[in-house]
């Protein structure tokens, strides 16, 4: 396939407000590729060029690709080439493995070396695929429906078999090879996303959610783990599913320890303790993100885990099994040191009495789960919530302004977004300056200009990337922004570097959120 054949592709997909016409046009191109091209059309389409579970990045922010730009501008070669999207896309991995001394001349290289061969409109998708930011309308669901098609197989099988891949580009690749979806499954060593939970606004509502008995465990403001062992061997995979085994040596020893099976995938909180207190997932992501000295660095804020699910043992696949079977297997192949606190039950002053336990411990609040629920990866249900003292969301930044008087020279007033599944699109419920330091308005500053799309001198747009919770007193209806909701005294309580932008709130959360507020105040029809 020649670039200039997906970039027709991609302006069709962007100009079509169908649905099902862009999953017709999609899928009619998808199966007319070899695997291997269908993957990285899928990669460039959605701007998720490099696979999940591999800990790179492309490395080029706005101001490469600008400058890479200007410097080819007015040379015209001899004779242009017609690219196609296998060399288009392998010059971006290329980008991507430059790395030491010098390394931004040397991208900049390869990059002056694709442009100089692109037309106008070429060039510009192929910033939007490069910057993450495709803004065609090719959603995860949409996606996803078109390999369905492409193959003849069933959406709920196919969405299945991305439960277990996590990566459309690699699930695309699989199916095209004639992979049957319903014989994809989870795999030792290759990370699966974890199962996320709904909010509740407190234990009474969340235990009639789960029938009126349920498991509650104490949510603590850790780090997520998913274990994999085989033997001796260990890998740790962040809710990211980047590996971060390197980084957490002691983790390492800890679960070849306490894990008894042969081989297991097991779901966990990463934890560090100081007197008897908590430390916060700001200090504990330090550990993560450190590739040299992670002895000393063990020894300086050792981690413990506490374990809450488990995916797999001895080659049986258990996340169709019910949350009280799975409790069961881990009682028989954990030690149950690192399990997670909680009780099982029904009355609703013993589970309030839990959860005042764990807020009195310094934790986040308590998870509430069904006792039937399967596990789901990737995804919400009605199976698991979690409930906390304030109501906050994890919304997306998309753009920030320069700051004024004390925080001049920073990018400090950010644009909180959610998401909305069926476009893939983030849409925009407000701002805010508060909650930071003034050193993580600096580095906050770094972060957005990497990821900066468009320039408008007194505001930048940025590519959605960075997901942080958000407090805030209450949802608003507000003609202000295309979401149609504004939060109202919004306030940033952390950054979620351990999310994905995929997994911050949808615009259904924020309208849950409203319409829950006049439980107990009066609405204006």
């Amino acid at each position: 396939m020649l670039f200039e054949e997906l970039v027709r592709l991609a302006t069709l997909l962007e100009s079509t407000a169908s649905r099902n016409e862009k999953v017709t046009y999609l899928s009619t191109v998808l199966s007319s590729l070899s695997p291997e091209e269908a993957a990285k059309v899928v990669r460039l389409i959605t701007g998720e060029l490099l696979p999940t579970h591999i800990n790179s990045e492309i490395g080029v922010g706005y101001s490469t690709f600008e400058e890479a730009v200007s410097s080819v501008a007015g040379v015209v070669p001899l004779e242009r080439r017609k690219l196609s999207v296998g060399e288009v896309y392998e010059s971006l991995l290329k980008i991507a493995s430059v790395t030491g001394d010098d390394s931004r001349r040397r991208k900049l290289r390869i990059l002056q070396s694709l442009i100089v061969d692109m037309s106008e409109n070429e060039v510009e998708f192929l910033a939007r695929f490069l910057l993450g930011e495709p803004r065609i309308g090719a959603s995860e669901g949409i996606i996803l429906e078109a390999l369905a098609r492409a193959v003849g197989s069933s959406l709920e099988s196919v969405r299945r078999a991305y439960m277990f891949t996590g990566d459309l580009g690699e699930l695309a690749r699989t199916l095209l090879e004639g992979v049957k979806p319903e014989s994809i499954s989870l795999q030792l060593f290759r990370p699966v996303k974890p199962m996320l939970a709904e909010m509740a606004r407190d234990v009474r509502e969340a235990l009639r959610e789960c029938n009126g008995r349920a498991a509650i465990e104490f949510k603590y403001d850790g780090v997520r783990l998913q274990i994999h062992k085989k033997g001796r061997e260990v890998r740790l995979f962040t809710r990211r599913l980047s590996e971060v085994t390197s980084s957490l040596p002691d983790v390492v020893e800890l679960a070849a320890e306490s894990i008894k099976a042969g081989e297991a995938v097991i779901d966990c909180e990463a934890v560090c303790f100081r007197q008897g207190k908590p430390l916060r997932f700001q200090d504990l992501v330090k550990r993560i993100r450190r590739k040299e000295d992670v002895r000393e660095m063990s020894e300086e804020m050792p981690f413990e885990i506490r374990v809450f699910d488990i995916l797999y043992v001895n080659g049986e696949t258990l996340v169709d099994n019910t949350y009280r079977e799975r409790w069961e297997v881990l009682e028989r192949v954990v030690d149950p040191s690192v399990f997670i606190e909680r009780i099982v039950a029904s009355d609703v002053s013993e589970a309030e009495a839990f959860y005042a336990k764990s807020l009195e411990k310094g934790n986040e609040g308590v998870m509430v789960k069904r006792l039937d629920s399967p596990y789901t990866p990737g995804s919400r249900g009605k199976y698991w919530f979690k409930v906390k003292p304030a109501e906050t969301l994890d919304l997306v930044i998309v753009g920030a302004e320069w700051g004024h008087g004390r925080r001049r020279g920073w990018l400090s007033d950010y644009y909180l977004a959610v998401l909305d599944p069926p476009t893939g699109e983030f849409t925009v419920v407000g701002k805010t300056f508060k909650g930071l330091t003034d050193a993580e308005f600096e580095e906050m500053t770094r972060k957005l200009l990497e990821l900066k799309v468009r320039d408008e001198k007194w505001r930048v747009w940025v590519k959605p990337a960075i997901v942080v919770e958000v407090a805030f007193s209450e949802v608003q209806k507000s003609p202000k922004y295309r979401s149609g909701y504004a939060l109202r005294f919004a306030r940033i309580v952390r950054l979620r570097l351990d999310k994905k932008p995929q997994e911050a709130a949808t615009i259904d959360d924020l309208k849950r959120v409203y319409e829950e507020q006049f439980r107990s105040k009066s609405k204006v029809v």
